[in-house]
């Protein structure tokens, strides 16, 4: 991957963070403990040296999900940001926290053992995309998107923009 500038952080924009560098070996973790830590099916992560990682807004909260491994989130939202094995040089940030999720595509996998096994099958489902359908579980998504209270997908001067009277 080249060598550039990574920007993410979690849902609430409470905690934002850079990599000044470039992210390596991006993967999907299928183990138990990345879906029970991401509350999914899978975690993708990928490579930053620590040195090139700086957090930008708030701090990150931790959780020491094993001797060896920490992971870091943001304790205002939840949002799953850093899995970390202490005394590496390097952690890893989770990609769908990336600011730019695409742009950063994964090469290989772990944690086969506990991929679901129907996976393969997702391409053939029906779906669509959110603005086609006007209503979920009854709430209107345009209700949902005049409130919408996530952090962009780039840095801002403050968060949460201050609100007119």
């Amino acid at each position: 991957m080249t060598n550039q500038t990574h920007t993410g952080g979690c849902q609430c924009g409470a905690v934002r963070y850079r990599v000044d560098g470039a992210l390596t070996q991006p993967h999907i973790c299928h183990c138990r403990m990345c879906q029970k830590a991401a509350g999914n099916y899978f975690m993708p992560l990928a490579n930053a040296q620590k040195d090139e990682f700086t957090v930008t807004r708030g701090e990150i909260a931790w959780f020491q999900s094993s001797d060896p491994v920490r992971r870091g989130f943001c304790a205002k939202c939840g949002t799953p940001l850093i899995f970390e094995t202490i005394g590496l040089d390097h952690l890893n940030v989770t990609l769908g926290s990336l600011d730019d999720p695409a742009g950063v595509r994964p090469e290989t996998q772990f944690g086969l053992e506990a991929k679901m096994p129907w996976f393969g099958t997702l391409d053939v489902l029906p779906g669509a995309e959110t603005e086609d359908d006007p209503v979920q579980d009854g709430v209107r998504i345009a209700d949902v998107a005049a409130s919408n209270r996530q952090h962009p997908d780039h840095d801002t001067q403050t968060w949460p923009p201050e609100v007119k009277p």
